[in-house]
């Protein structure tokens, strides 16, 4: 028996939300470069807010780095298993375009708890040096931990391999806005492109979101159903 009348359609669902975005933050979306407009659209539906345009920083050069990184079969670094499994498997079994991309998650690795207490940091933190192998041309996608965020700019600055694109969305209310920040003003000098959050928002949905943007990209494709 059904109590209330909602829609139960998943086409329509997916349809309409994506419709509301377009309605309340079209003038918004409009002052972005072509390439980030499905990004940013994508930011919004995973966290159910209009208004995160003016917030959004990003490299030149950014989604076309990240489709290009997916095309040639990357590696996708992310901070969490949460983040991992936010990544829609399904674009990445479709055909071969991009069947050779891996996600490589880290932090439960046995050796993290070690390396955080020789270190004195984050296990977050630590992950990134099981990271170092895997960096150069890697996507990253940060959804959790400023210090997961910090520690890749230092061990880029210290010489280790640069990603092709850095999606920086740590959350919260202790270095998450310094992060970024540190991510927006150092990405030139560093050689990084980036798509980032400024200020407390971010998170797992995030930083999903954004890979999953990419990957729709990379295909051809836009608007779909995850």
């Amino acid at each position: 028996m059904t109590f209330y009348n909602y829609e139960k359609d998943p086409a329509a669902i997916y349809a309409s939300s994506f419709n509301i975005i377009r309605q309340e933050a079209g003038d918004a979306l409009a002052t972005l470069p072509q390439a980030m407009e499905p990004v940013a659209v994508r930011l919004m539906h995973s966290v159910g807010m209009t208004d995160l345009v003016a917030d959004m920083r990003f490299s030149p050069d950014a989604a076309d780095a990240g489709i290009a990184a997916l095309r040639r079969g990357t590696t996708i670094l992310v901070d969490t298993r949460m983040v991992a499994g936010g990544i829609s498997q399904r674009f990445f079994a479709e055909g071969e375009t991009l069947a050779a991309n891996r996600i490589l998650v880290t932090l439960t690795d046995p050796e993290v708890a070690l390396i955080a207490e020789k270190m004195e940091t984050t296990r977050s933190a630590a992950a990134m040096e099981l990271w170092r192998p895997h960096l150069e041309g890697a996507i990253v996608a940060i959804g959790n931990a400023p210090t997961a965020l910090f520690r890749l700019l230092e061990m880029v600055r210290e010489g280790a391999g640069r990603p092709a694109l850095v999606l920086g969305f740590p959350v919260g209310f202790v270095g998450a806005a310094e992060s970024k920040q540190a991510l927006v003003d150092e990405a030139t000098e560093l050689g990084l492109d980036y798509i980032a959050m400024l200020g407390r928002r971010g998170g797992t949905p995030m930083a999903s979101a954004a890979v999953n943007a990419l990957a729709i990209a990379a295909l051809g494709q836009s608007d779909r159903p995850m």
